[in-house]
């Protein structure tokens, strides 16, 4: 059975949304079983399957799925029809549209996924979908998913995000320089890390973090579903829990919104 988790702040009319877990897919082994990420070394055939199971809680069809080839970016793309995103993805890490009918998504194995939605003037719907790792919200991919949507005239007052499943604060170790990045942009980020147990070492926010970007691009309201990728290892792939397992690669999960045609 498929897992799909929604959020309130989402849910409106004419707007369909879901994060989805690991479960009720074709894939096996390391990917079982709802891996709908195409670089992983699944068998493509069960990827395929995976997807169309995705597009058919949406009412949906495949074709219109569309994915990117993520590169840990601040790029966001604004979509207005289908593409190739089997064999022809675009190398970006958000997408926006304001066409009914596409469901636009981001695939994610310990990053935050990050759904939106907002209005225009009029009241159609405008929407977005981003792939925030450490590195994308470090250089704005979301502050750009805002902008992007602000570009098809989403009105900032209406904008709402959810942060998906990702690795949660108690799971996300890193070492002691990791921080300085993020303290160089603004000493006040420090608070997104913790002590951890060992020496050298520190824990990382990347949902709170993520919370504060969204903050500073003005969106009001803003939740975390709190869902730990690499501590729910029966839910959700975790890159992080395949490391530690020194396993040679890893399964992702897909989050996705579409207006409603």
């Amino acid at each position: 059975m498929i897992t799909r988790l929604n959020h309130d702040l989402l849910k409106e009319e004419g707007v369909i949304h879901g994060f989805f877990g690991k479960t009720g897919g074709v894939s096996t082994g390391l990917y079982a079983s709802l891996n709908c990420g195409v670089g992983s070394q699944d068998n493509p055939e069960n990827i395929i399957e995976n997807r169309a199971r995705v597009a058919e809680e949406f009412a949906s069809r495949p074709e219109r799925l569309l994915t990117l080839h993520q590169i840990h970016s601040a790029t966001c793309l604004t979509v207005d029809q289908p593409y190739d995103a089997l064999n022809n993805r675009p190398q970006a890490d958000a997408l926006v549209t304001e066409t009914p009918g596409l469901m636009i998504g981001v695939l994610t194995a310990d990053c935050g996924p990050v759904l939106f939605r907002g209005r225009k003037k009029d009241g159609r719907p405008v929407i977005g979908a981003a792939h925030a790792g450490w590195g994308g919200a470090l250089k704005g991919v979301l502050e750009n998913t805002v902008a992007a949507m602000e570009r098809l005239g989403a009105e900032k007052s209406t904008l709402k995000a959810v942060i998906g499943p990702c690795i949660g604060p108690s799971s996300y170790e890193v070492s002691e320089d990791f921080k300085n990045p993020f303290i160089e942009q603004v000493v006040e980020n420090i608070r997104f890390f913790a002590s951890s147990e060992r020496s050298g070492h520190l824990m990382f926010n990347l949902p709170a973090y993520c919370q504060r970007r969204l903050e500073l691009a003005g969106v009001r309201d803003i939740a975390i579903l709190g869902r730990d990728t690499c501590a729910e290892e029966g839910n959700f792939f975790s890159f992080r829990r395949s490391t530690h397992k020194h396993e040679p690669d890893y399964g992702r999960q897909l989050s996705a919104i579409l207006i409603r045609p």
